[in-house]
């Protein structure tokens, strides 16, 4: 009981500070939120799914953009541009004269023949036709569904924020499933839960209306049941479940492709029967072919690549490229910096001894997973994941850097479909480092997570609406301006975030007080056995993730 109370308390902070952060980003600033939404738009409106590149964006979001602001510098901009006005420095809209989305707004013109979007505002192309229309058509679902099809945009924007924040609530459960059925540590899975809290930037990207979303739920329940296929599930369903949750993030997003691999090795290292291992293979393949590898066979058919451009690159001047070792240590920065804390459009940039130091922890602990952890060899298998996912976006970006000597399409948001890998990787590492003493260590760890939630807020916070020389109450009354929930609002979803990470640690704490150092050297002690006998018996495996 108090294992399970302390995980729904840390799940329960996970979605709030999603939450938190859906209310304080101002409207639009998130990577390519504005396209995201009217993407939403049109296909709640009837408006199809163009080709790659002939999406246009529609009135309604072009009238939202300018009521946002949008074409502002924020405060906490690392570097000010010449000429750009300050986002402090322009009065919220009334919420009276905000734009209401309709029939008659949401959707553009069509694109003239002959017309080259290149020769277009980048703000009035929509790029989101060269991915999937799932994410899409489930967001523009939740509008009708709420009945917010026809509301002021920026209540739909809302709306569509906190249906991503719903998204993100498997994931601390996925992850503590996943280290308990890997070493059969209650102490261990709780870390591993609050993984994403030392993680700022998950909570404000999935804070905002983004297709990575998705990417990253079908990313964590397929590593969860990857792990499942490695202690010895074999089960035809489990790989049709596997296939299917694959598919759906292949009709998503390209990014979901890079678990593959993970899939593949899952079923290669597992313990069984060859031909029961191949089969599952197969069928977890057909699956994900059949529902979502389709499209990316038919962009190759007819389009010629996997992924069309859905927007030209504009490159001002051509650079002269400075070699490979600029290329990676620009990209690894980039990488590394989106990954942990660029808000906004990635201008507000956390301080980077913030960001290498918790790179570096996040490394070591991973690799001390793979070295010394239970179950090495499967959480290798897992971290495969992330893995491919850094070496994807590398090999992506290089043929523009080559070309042109510009480095583009790198984020850290890229790699959330592998956060689960990454959790695990981190918890089982601090396992192997501590053993029975982390049972003592986890309400410090939890309480260090709460701590570094509420500073990526803080700094957050300062950087979207604290003005050179302003006061804090200064901010505050900016953020309740432009907020489509009122002062009292927003400090009753602070107040009751603050109380729900508080009763997190209290329970984290009581969790450690109640269960026996003995227990926890046990579970430590027979991490691997345990493994092994699901590995066993993969019928009785399916349910055998409480058993310590």
């Amino acid at each position: 009981m108090a294992y399970r109370r302390a995980l729904a308390l840390i799940t329960a902070l996970v979605v709030l500070v999603g939450v938190l952060w859906a209310v304080l980003t101002p409207a639009f600033r998130a990577p390519d939120e504005p396209q995201h939404v009217n993407s939403v738009l049109r296909l709640a409106y009837g408006g199809g799914w163009p080709a790659a590149g002939e999406a246009l964006v529609g009135p309604a979001m072009t009238e939202a953009r300018e009521q946002a602001a949008l074409a502002t510098d924020v405060p906490g901009r690392h570097l000010d541009r010449d000429g750009v006005p300050a986002f402090v420095s322009v009065p919220p809209t009334k919420d009276a004269e905000r734009a209401t989305v309709s029939r008659e707004n949401a959707l553009a013109d069509p694109l003239p023949p002959g017309t080259d979007t290149r020769q277009l505002a980048p703000e009035l192309v929509d790029q989101m036709t060269q991915h999937p229309p799932l994410y899409y058509a489930m967001a523009a679902g939740v509008l009708h569904a709420t009945g917010l099809a026809e509301s002021r945009w920026d209540v739909q924007l809302l709306a569509l924020r906190l249906f991503d924040v719903a998204l993100l609530l498997p994931l601390p459960l996925l992850t503590a499933a996943t280290v308990r059925r890997l070493a059969g540590s209650r102490p261990a899975a709780l870390v591993a839960a609050s993984f994403t809290l030392f993680v700022p930037q998950v909570g404000h990207i999935m804070g905002s209306v983004t297709n990575d979303a998705l990417v990253t739920l079908t990313g964590a329940v397929t590593a969860y049941l990857c792990v499942r296929v490695l202690t010895g599930d074999l089960r035809l369903r489990t790989a049709a479940g596997l296939g299917v949750v694959v598919g759906v993030g292949l009709l998503t997003k390209v990014m979901a492709a890079f678990a593959l691999p993970v899939v593949v090795a899952a079923y290669l290292v597992a313990s069984g029967p060859r031909g029961r291992r191949v089969l599952g293979a197969l069928i977890a393949g057909a699956a994900a072919f059949a529902i979502g590898g389709w499209w990316w066979l038919r962009n190759l058919l007819v389009l010629g690549t996997v992924q069309p451009v859905g927007i030209p690159d504009r490159f001002l001047d051509d650079a002269q490229p400075q070699g490979l070792w600029y290329f990676l240590r620009t990209v690894v920065t980039s990488l590394t910096r989106s990954f942990f804390g660029n808000f906004g459009w990635l201008e507000i940039r956390v301080p980077d001894a913030v960001l290498w130091t918790a790179a570096v922890v996040v490394a070591i602990l991973c690799v001390l997973a793979v070295v010394r952890g239970p179950a090495n060899r499967a959480v290798a298998v897992l971290l495969l994941q992330p893995v491919a996912l850094w070496c994807g976006v590398l090999v992506n970006a290089w043929p523009d850097y080559a070309a042109h000597g510009w480095i583009s399409a790198v984020q850290g948001r890229y790699l959330f479909a592998g956060l689960l890998a990454l959790g695990a990787g981190t918890a089982l590492g601090l396992l192997a480092l501590l053993g029975p003493r982390l049972r003592r260590a986890t309400p410090w760890v939890i309480a260090a997570a709460c701590a570094a939630a509420a500073s990526g807020l803080a700094y957050g916070f300062w950087g979207f609406y604290q003005g050179p020389g302003q006061s804090v109450a200064d901010a505050a009354a900016r953020w309740a301006g432009w907020s489509p929930l009122s002062g009292g609002q927003l400090v009753l979803v602070g107040s009751v975030t603050l109380v729900v990470g508080a009763a997190a640690v209290v329970a984290a704490a009581r969790f450690a007080r109640a269960m026996p150092i003995s227990r926890i050297a046990r579970n430590a002690s027979t991490a691997e056995p345990t493994t092994a006998a699901a590995a066993a018996t993969p019928t009785t495996a399916a349910g055998s993730g409480s058993s310590s």
